[in-house]
């Protein structure tokens, strides 16, 4: 590795260990604020006197803190994944594959959703003209209200399970798929189209040869901001449905019984979850436009 390379590497990871450094702390400061009053009046009521060093390690170690510490969240991450069978239902594992399928499944249907509508809207006005304005609208509306109506719907259908969920997820996650796959779709410049059509290229040509590669880029951002969207409506539609899985589910179960250690450990497992899939379609961009050479 060259010099200039490390430099660069430096500048930007440093940074990042900065604010990291930092969150944590102020996590620690603020754990032990929120936490001292419930060891104040325990104190009190047993008349003891606690000195700051046992304040703080108290604070730092309470079963059903308001705010747990970092390293507490740590601990039960790793208990509940390593320590627990993947089939059990305290198990993070067992719980983030429900939502990792949820998700995987929303976000292919929603992708798919996404670039049909796209195409439609470019190739045919009076779509573009009606179908754009439902589609900006529909996204204006609060999932949480949406959600419990998608799973009491489809319940007095007779589907259940996880096709409610997946509808929440694919509803939140084909619209960033149709925004950036129209204006994908439409980054060629007018030369360029009618230079095609001096070559007496049909429209599927124009789509296949010139449209479809140079959309590429903006599919993967897309892509990028559907897989969090789609993660997000997985987790809201766990919350109404009852089901008894998956990391939305493990979060509303703390909340009811007042465990905060599940709280955050699923929105923990939940953030690695999001980062870990879209770190995965970054990989596939950088080979894919590579291979096409659209990136260096």
């Amino acid at each position: 590795m060259s010099k200039g390379s490390r430099i660069g590497s430096d500048n930007k990871v440093l940074p990042v260990v900065c604010i990291l450094t930092l969150i944590v702390i102020a996590w620690y400061g603020f754990s032990v604020v929120l936490n001292a009053p419930w060891e104040y009046d325990k104190a009190k009521r047993n008349s003891i006197t606690l000195t700051t060093t046992e304040l703080v390690s108290n604070t730092w170690s309470q079963k059903r803190p308001k705010l747990p510490a970092p390293h507490q969240v740590v601990r039960e991450i790793w208990d509940t994944t390593v320590n627990k069978k993947v089939t059990s239902k305290r198990s993070l594992v067992y719980h983030g594959l429900i939502t990792f399928y949820e998700t995987i499944y929303g976000f292919a249907f929603g992708t798919g959703l996404g670039i049909l509508l796209a195409l439609g809207i470019v190739y045919n006005r009076a779509t573009a003209m009606s179908v754009m304005p439902w589609i900006i609208t529909s996204q204006t509306i609060p999932i949480l209200a949406i959600a419990p109506m998608i799973v009491v719907a489809l319940g007095s259908l007779g589907f259940g399970g996880l096709l409610p969920i997946i509808i929440i997820s694919m509803y939140l996650s084909f619209f960033p798929v149709v925004v950036g796959m129209v204006k994908g779709l439409k980054s060629p410049e007018q030369l360029e189209i009618d230079q095609m059509k001096t070559w007496s290229a049909s429209k599927t040509q124009i789509l296949f040869k010139l449209r479809a590669p140079r959309s590429t880029p903006y599919l993967f951002t897309s892509l990028k901001l559907g897989m969090a969207a789609s993660l997000v409506g997985a987790i809201v539609g766990e919350l109404p449905s009852g089901g008894g899985s998956g990391l939305g589910f493990r979060m509303l179960s703390g909340s009811t019984f007042g465990n905060t250690l599940h709280i955050w450990s699923g929105l923990f497992s939940a953030a690695i979850l999001a980062g870990s899939l879209i770190a995965i379609i970054s990989v596939i961009q950088r080979v894919v436009l590579k291979r096409m050479a659209l990136e260096l």
